[in-house]
């Protein structure tokens, strides 16, 4: 048995020597679905919501993209299914696309009530885009491209007016506790002011994002670290489809620069992508071109770049000129400016990197987890919303509608009182030397990038097991007081349940593409989990419901 199979906590301690909290709903995650659902389980009792960092940082504040959801009335719920379906590639789970698309539209006027602000039309109609897969224009965006910004602040100023929400920020969930029944009873967690704590609560809730810097080159921000599916994976809970990460087609690709998001929008204006001779990439390849799908537009730019030798592509958005580029896009306009780049009248250049977890914590379509008292929503969760490959801005509506309903499940589901246990966690240390973090971290991003990337093979991914089972006997064995360590021993378990997975599927599919196994196995619509402790991964195909009862 690997050491990444091993039941254990990061840290030793006793519980009854740490100081205490009582709360009715734990949320671990300050993002759009942890916020929403924050807001619901307001409701119904006292809530605390643990930011890793400042409101900021969060995936959900980055977005550029907009909401997608069927307004207009020459669009359906039904077109909206179908699209989302398409774009999973035969791994979506048909009632969980249902309920995203029908309780879509309730979610947005919710957010009008609540405040936030869209852009609007010349009759103050709410402007509705079109985005790469959609067959009809229903992304709503706010102030071009910061959609993500105005929503968090609309949601942030809704929770500071709603009493019974307590937020910590900048406070470190460090592992599940669980008590003799296999019940998640809190969480412990470490703050830089009250250090480590217990919280003890009746429902936990991870909302805490994905795990996009578990590789080398992603649009995400550094709090990014698959720590909730790290600490979800060694309570118990089954980890579903994460194999699957998506790679967004176009990030900035300037050497030294951080891989700046350009937004799926700007294609929706009419930008294509071009190769440095100024060849249309995606023409021919698929009916949508440009507007293809995520997976397809990411594999055509690396197999154009394979063939022709280049770094990198090009995007084209010169059509709109120097003025429409900054009115309908004024964030990325000034960040693009700030690399000497003028957007409406330059070639952009740009690269794929991992964007969004598309795999994560099985729940059913309520959010219920495999363990009693667990239950997990948004970017975290694998509820089958976006089978191999999401569909472009599902993400901040899945929050919105996904956060409600599992904190409604959790009211259902009427768990006592937690009854705080005594244990002592007793960590079985290496003898290693001390560990140079920072050197693990960027090899293991490399590895991550290099093997277990946007195209895969199978040789490539066993050499990167072996590697993460090195790293995992120094790593996993030591002692941390520090959220960088722990953040390591996360992207270390998340790295390995990805290549192990990864390996595991042996077909091309969605976001997963094998160069040893180029085509997609027609019997191959099956979801892969993997739980604690057992060798191999359950198959369960897909349409077979989930069901999470605690």
């Amino acid at each position: 048995m690997s050491i990444f199979d091993e039941r254990r906590y990061l840290i030793p301690f006793r519980s009854q020597l740490l100081p205490q909290l009582f709360t009715d709903t734990l949320i671990i995650g300050g993002g759009v679905a942890g916020m929403r659902a924050a807001l619901e389980a307001a409701v119904h009792g006292n809530v605390f919501v643990l930011a890793k960092g400042p409101m900021d940082l969060s995936n959900s504040q980055w977005a550029q993209g907009g909401i997608a959801a069927a307004l207009d009335e020459d669009d359906s719920t039904e077109s909206h299914f179908r699209d989302t379906m398409i774009a999973g590639v035969g791994l979506c789970e048909p009632s969980a696309v249902r309920t995203l698309v029908e309780e879509g539209p309730g979610e947005i006027e919710w957010l009008i009530q609540s405040g936030m602000r869209f852009d609007r039309g010349q009759q103050g109609q709410v402007s509705l885009g079109l985005e790469g897969g959609h067959g009809h224009p229903r992304i709503v965006h706010a102030d071009g491209d910061m959609t993500g910004r105005e929503l968090m602040r609309a949601l942030c100023a809704t929770v500071e007016k709603t009493a019974g929400i307590r937020m910590f920020d900048r406070c470190f969930a460090i592992d599940l506790c669980t008590d003799t029944n296999g019940r998640v009873a809190g969480a412990i967690t470490w703050h830089p002011r009250f250090g480590l704590q217990v919280i003890w609560a009746r429902a936990t809730i991870l909302a805490a994002g994905g795990a996009g810097q578990v590789f080398r080159e992603t649009s995400n921000p550094r709090l990014a670290t698959g720590d909730a599916i790290a600490m979800a994976w060694r309570a118990g809970a089954m980890i579903r489809d994460i194999e699957f990460m998506q790679f967004h087609p176009t990030t900035l690709y300037i050497a030294g620069a951080p891989r700046h998001l350009i937004s799926e929008a700007v294609r929706g204006e009419g930008a294509i992508l071009v190769d440095r001779l100024g060849e249309r990439i995606m023409a021919g390849r698929h009916p949508q071109e440009d507007l293809a799908p995520r997976d397809v537009v990411t594999r055509g730019i690396v197999e154009h770049l394979a063939r022709t030798g280049d770094s990198h592509a090009f995007l084209d958005a010169r059509g709109l000129g120097t003025a429409g580029f900054a009115k309908r896009f004024p964030g990325l306009a000034e960040m693009l400016a700030g690399y000497g780049i003028d957007g409406g009248a330059d070639l952009i250049p740009v690269h794929p990197a991992a964007h969004y977890t598309v795999g994560g914590i099985e729940v059913d379509v309520d959010g219920r987890t495999n363990l009693p008292g667990l239950y997990a929503c948004g970017e975290v969760a694998s509820n089958g919303v976006h089978g191999a490959n999401r569909l472009a801005s599902n993400s901040l509506l899945e929050g919105l509608v996904f956060g409600r309903r599992t904190v409604l499940a959790a009211i259902r589901d009427s768990l006592p009182d937690p009854v705080p246990q005594q244990w002592e966690s007793r960590v079985r240390t290496s003898v290693a030397g001390e560990l140079d973090l920072s050197d693990v971290r960027s090899s293991l991003r490399s590895a991550m990038w290099r093997n277990v990337g946007i195209v895969r093979d199978g040789a490539k991914m066993r050499d990167c097991l072996d590697m993460f089972s090195f790293w995992g006997r120094y790593a996993l064995g030591s002692v941390f007081e520090t959220p960088e360590g722990w953040e390591t021993q996360n992207l270390l378990t998340v790295g390995h349940l990805m290549t192990r997975a990864a390996a595991e599927r042996r077909e091309s599919r969605g976001t997963h593409t094998r160069i040893d196994w180029p085509e997609e196995d027609p019997a191959g619509a099956f979801h892969l989990s993997w739980k604690l402790g057992e060798n191999s991964a359950r198959r369960t195909l897909v349409g077979s419901e989930v069901g999470n009862k605690p």
